[in-house]
């Protein structure tokens, strides 16, 4: 168990505006904030003794579209003197721009980047925000709720073009016939076996 007292106690009386709810589950110290304060939070946690989250073991996202802040950005932190995990969790609007943590943990760089790719969320002072699994040509964020699981574009090396073009997804699928309906409930595939069985 967590003492979460003792890290509410430990945060300055600036942060402990900034923070809007602290909580442990599985193990993790779970820090809910205003997005405006990730640097100065980050920061804080790395640096301050008691706490010492000194490595920064990944940066991810989920889509909500339903809310009106539909994304949620997850910092995982990892205390190696202080034997503590802590996840810093915050909700982000989809035209809102989030403070890069670049300057304090550098590996954060390509985290961010692959958010900013995948989910189209964008970090003001990053050093190189731009594409990092798509390619430069690439339309839209691939997980989004709202992104269609066939993309717009599908890619092929043309031997007449002796190169690769870009053309409108298009799935041909003819020789499929979907009647939507189960072996047991279509009358022409359906056969009673009962009949045949004889008491």
């Amino acid at each position: 168990m967590v003492d979460l007292t003792s890290f509410q106690n430990n945060l300055n009386d600036t942060l402990r505006d900034s923070v809007l709810s602290i909580k442990e589950e599985h193990g993790h110290i779970i820090f809910d904030i205003i997005p405006s304060a990730i640097v100065e939070v980050v920061t804080y946690l790395r640096s301050k003794k008691g706490f010492s989250f000194t490595t920064l073991i990944d940066i991810t996202a989920i889509d909500f579209p339903a809310k009106e802040k539909r994304f949620q950005l997850i910092y995982h932190f990892l205390s190696m003197t202080e034997n503590k995990r802590c996840k810093i969790t915050m909700a982000v609007s989809d035209q809102e721009t989030v403070k890069s943590v670049t300057p304090v943990f550098e590996c954060a760089n390509w985290f961010e980047r692959e958010i900013f790719d995948l989910f189209g969320i964008k970090f003001s002072s990053h050093p190189d925000l731009r594409r990092i699994l798509t390619d430069y040509g690439f339309e839209g964020h691939p997980l989004r709720k709202d992104f269609p699981t066939t993309g717009f574009l599908e890619v092929r090396y043309d031997e007449v073009e002796k190169r690769v073009v870009y053309e409108p997804t298009s799935l041909t699928q003819g020789y499929r016939d979907f009647d939507f309906l189960s072996p047991w409930d279509n009358p022409n595939v359906y056969t009673d076996t009962t009949k045949n069985n004889k008491n």
